[in-house]
């Protein structure tokens, strides 16, 4: 589990272009041997701190199945958008290897859409790197249908289901607030 060693009032002066260059992560790890003495395992030596936040933003009338999906869309886009953004391979005591996932936590939250629409619009005018799913995506079938759905509408008129944003901290804070924390 990631310790979220953020807290709102910690300030930010790192552009979100330097943000997003840098790799934002800071950890301190030790070797360490498995309970059972098998396997190495690898621990933090202190608190993780990160330099950015990813943020979720759900609009709040989606149903249960729908909102799952987004969100994993929309956390493709992030955990592919810096190669630093991904840690290594787990590996289980028996040998078994799985798949690395994303570093740092992830904050889900919800809003309306007219909110979503404002974060949309707020986060592109500060560069923050910013996922989108348009409510057009739940009936298309493949990437390229995807792509065709949402370069048909402009910008303001998009259907946005789901945003997905990662960016300094201070940054993403202000573009999304308003959002609740979803429940």
């Amino acid at each position: 589990m990631h310790e979220n060693t953020n807290s709102p009032d910690q300030t930010d002066t790192t552009t979100s272009t330097e943000a997003v260059a840098s790799n934002a992560v800071t950890e301190a790890v030790v070797p360490s041997t498995s309970a059972d003495g098998s396997a190495p395992a690898v621990e933090p030596s202190a608190p993780v701190r990160f330099d950015t936040k990813v943020v979720v933003v759900l609009r709040d009338d989606l149903k249960a199945w729908q909102e799952l999906n987004v969100t994993a869309f929309l956390m493709s886009g992030i955990a592919t958008s810096d190669v630093g953004l991904v840690g290594e391979n787990y590996r289980d005591a028996d040998g078994n290897d799985y798949l690395p996932m994303l570093r740092q936590p992830v904050m889900v939250m919800t809003a309306n859409a007219d909110k979503l629409r404002s974060i949309r619009t707020k986060a592109m005018g500060r560069g923050i790197p910013t996922a989108i799913y348009t409510e057009e995506l739940f009936s298309t079938g493949h990437d390229a249908a995807n792509r065709a759905a949402v370069a048909g509408v402009p910008a303001e008129e998009l259907n946005l289901v789901g945003v997905a944003l990662r960016g300094p901290k201070n940054g993403v804070d202000r573009v999304v607030k308003g959002a609740r924390m979803h429940a």
